[in-house]
């Protein structure tokens, strides 16, 4: 079949938007039981087809491996038993949150007898560009639909065939209940153009959700006329403070860099208090090697350890998404702070204490989406947070900040009801 024309694409596009807006009026209306339907009736479909699932994985991860994808990369891709599962479970999930579409955030009586009311209402049409995990077709899917948008969605190439698979469950299941199949559209080419196309749909889409590296990021960035719910890359840090208990940072450093190395809440710099690193840095440094994990470091924890690789200034700013950490003594929080501000990337980090105070600090001052307390960073994920699934974490400040889940796919509109008055 012959590749797509600039035209053809176009075409392609102008339909799936013109089908978005549309169903976005039907579902903004949409009965709380029915939207609930479809995401029950999606996971038993994911489960039932479970087999198909998985086989049209395995063509993506051969591909994947013959291009010649990273560990980690194919690690995001990977579909097997427990997250086809874990997929089935997140749509339940979403089904059993408080549906935010009509929620009356506010409400207040005037003067001269105005009833005002200020009251949750979908954002309309959502475009939803990621890379890699195909099980980000069914989360984005489910949070759209709960929320009460519709949802164009271009997954990543690697993933095409497991997330088209996925896309088939999704649209049986609107199908079943009665809802527009367009709810949710999956663009149909794997042609870079599209996206291109996407971004400049203003009169059809709200919003775009970019998922995924600092390249495609950067692109969305500056060709986008659409806004955007930035999920930038996540350059997390572990900061072990002058009162961590050496056990609690023992156990959480190597969760948060290795339990999956390829997420964006994964630590990718480690960062350790002078008056501690002596009686601390060598127990954790066993422990990341031990579990596979390459240790770059600055001079003076090399000094400590002489299997620390030496670092570069690049190190200090790279999401590595692989068996990689860098590690850097610092003063005390003050200096851990000015360092994150610095190269982070405003997504997750954390800080192993004792000293709540010396803790306050550092969750009021780091200027990130998420600061965490004696926790894994790995913790970074919508669906830990109680919110059933995420979009993203947006690491931007504009409307919605950290997982973006079904409320923060919503905006709000006043209502207000009067007897007849008149302003004077």
């Amino acid at each position: 079949m012959s590749a797509p024309t600039a035209e053809d694409i176009k075409a392609i596009m102008k339909q799936l938007g013109s089908q978005a807006k549309t169903a976005a009026q039907v579902l903004s209306i949409a009965p709380t039981e029915q939207k609930n339907n479809a995401l029950l009736k999606a996971a038993a479909l994911l489960r039932k087809n479970a087999p198909t699932l998985q086989s049209e994985n395995a063509k993506d991860m051969a591909a994947g491996a013959q291009k010649g994808l990273s560990d980690a990369m194919l690690d995001r891709l990977k579909l097997d038993h427990g997250r086809i599962e874990a997929m089935a479970a997140g749509l339940e999930a979403v089904a059993a949150l408080d549906d935010p579409v009509g929620d009356i955030m506010s409400e207040w009586d005037r003067p001269n007898g105005l009833e005002i009311s200020r009251v949750r209402v979908p954002l309309g049409v959502i475009g939803i560009i990621y890379e890699s995990r195909p099980n980000v077709t069914a989360d984005a899917a489910a949070l759209s639909l709960k929320s009460g948008n519709a949802a164009i969605l271009r997954g990543g190439s690697e993933s095409f065939h497991s997330s088209h698979a996925i896309m088939a469950c999704l649209t049986e299941a609107l199908k079943d209940v009665g809802l527009p199949e367009t709810c949710i559209q999956m663009i149909p080419t794997t042609d870079r153009a599209a996206v291109g196309e996407m971004l400049i749909m203003v009169d059809t889409i709200d919003v775009i959700v970019p998922r995924g590296g600092k390249g495609l990021i950067e692109r969305i960035t500056n060709e986008s006329k659409i806004p955007l719910f930035k999920h930038l890359d996540g350059i997390c840090h572990t900061y072990i403070d002058g009162a961590a208990d050496l056990e609690k940072a023992r156990s959480v450093t190597v969760n948060a860099k290795m339990r999956r190395t390829g997420v964006c809440g994964s630590t990718e710099t480690l960062l350790i208090a002078r008056s501690v690193v002596a009686t601390h840095l060598k127990a954790i440094v066993d422990d990341l090697i031990t579990a596979g994990c390459e240790v770059r470091g600055c001079t003076e924890s090399q000094s400590f350890d002489s299997r620390i690789v030496l670092a570069t200034e690049e190190d200090w700013s790279t999401e590595y998404l692989d068996s990689i950490i860098s590690v850097k003594v610092v003063e005390d929080v003050n200096e851990a702070i000015t360092h994150i501000n610095g190269y982070g990337s405003h997504h997750t980090d954390c800080i192993m204490s004792e000293d709540m105070a010396v803790a306050e600090i550092f969750l009021n001052r780091v200027d990130s989406a998420i600061c965490v307390l004696n926790a894994s960073t790995q913790y970074a994920d919508g669906g830990e947070f109680g919110m059933g699934a995420e979009i993203g974490i947006s690491t931007g400040k504009m409307h919605a900040r950290g997982p973006v889940g079904v409320e923060q796919l919503t905006s709000f509109k006043y209502k207000v009801r009067g007897t007849g008055q008149c302003r004077p």
